[in-house]
Parts: structure tokens; sequence; C-alpha cells
């Protein structure tokens, strides 16, 4: 039985280094939060998509289209990424045997990066599952079933990293031969990655 993955896009940052929200900065023709979830959607190996979205949830409903993904919004998103994963928990499929997070402001994880994180899961017995760029961990990362209650009860941000690091045993890593793919959290960031892009 191949095992369903739900994706989870972590939208619901609050920008307050940006001064605005960065899911709607312009990015490749589209915004920035629509080219992820583009991303997630395209790579065909998750069986669905989830975005939580918290700070100008109505805003950015409006000005990104999320395809067939599932939209839910986080009321208490100040409380960090660890409030997002409940969100999202509580909305995928109820028989769903693992969850994908990707981050919303991480626009260089392409759909083949997303395929091979999921295909590695799917291959072995891990219940955690990151990537690895060069020897830098990072996003996506793969929670097995077992461990959502814990990611439930986790706080703050960097959360997902505290399971992690507690359970190095659990832990399965994809090693992808790529930089690492840079999130954007201030507009010298968006500066920097357009420019990358042009050169």
């Amino acid at each position: 039985m191949r095992k369903f993955i739900s994706g989870l896009v972590l939208g619901a940052g609050a920008s307050t280094r940006l001064g605005r929200p960065k899911q709607l900065l312009p990015y490749r023709g589209t915004t920035l939060l629509e080219w992820v979830v583009t991303q997630a959607l395209e790579s065909r190996s998750l069986n669905e998509v989830v975005v939580v979205l918290g700070r100008a949830s109505d805003e950015i409903r409006n000005q990104v289209n999320f395809r067939e993904a599932t939209v839910v919004d986080n009321p208490v998103f100040a409380e960090g990424c660890a409030s997002s994963y409940r969100a999202g928990i509580t909305a995928i499929n109820p028989e769903s045997d693992a969850l994908m997070i990707l981050l919303g402001d991480q626009p260089g994880v392409s759909p083949e990066i997303v395929s091979q994180v999921a295909e590695f899961f799917r291959e072995r017995n891990d219940q955690i599952v990151l990537a690895s760029y060069r020897g830098r961990k990072g996003h996506p990362m793969v929670f097995a079933r077992p461990l959502f209650d814990s990611l439930i009860e986790l706080h703050g941000d960097k959360a997902a990293w505290k399971l992690v690091d507690a359970n190095p045993d659990l832990v399965g890593i994809v090693e992808i031969d790529l930089p690492f793919p840079e999130d954007i959290n201030t507009l010298e960031d968006f500066n920097r990655l357009s420019e990358a892009r042009q050169q």
C-alpha cells in the first residue's frame, strides 16, 4: 500500500521583519506563496496539499490561486509555526500516513526535491525524513503519523527541529547536491534572491 503523504505549506508568518505580507511578494510572474504551493502541487508525490494562513489571510486568499490545495486559517499564528502544525493536522485527510512540512517563504524547493523526499520516506521505515543540501539540513521534512501528537504538542518557532534533535535514531536524511534554498524574511533577502536569479 503506497503511503499517503499530506503536504503542509506554512504560510501564516506575520512578516514582521518585512513590514508587509511576504506571501504576496512578486515572484516569477506570480506571488511568493503561490509559487511555493504550485511547486508542492506539481511534484505529484503528495496526495494532498494543505496551506495554513495567518495574518492578512483575507488579502492573501484574494490574490493567490491555491488551485486544488486546501486552505485553513491559524487564528493563533503569533504563537509560532507549531500552532500552524496544529491547524494543518486538523485539516488533513484522517487516513494520512505522514505530513510533509514546506515553508511558504522558501521558493527554491522544487517539485523534484519534494518528490525525492517523499519517495525516500515511502521506501524506508524512518519516522522522520528531511533534506540535506550539501550537508546543511533543512526542509522539506516528513513526519510519520505516530509523531503527529508530538507535533501538536510543540510550541514556538523552529519547533519541528526539537523533534528532530530529540529523536536522532528516527531520522532519515535525503542528500541533495544543491545549494541550500534560502527563505525570505527581509526585503534584503528578497532582493538578494531576485539578483541571484538574474545572474
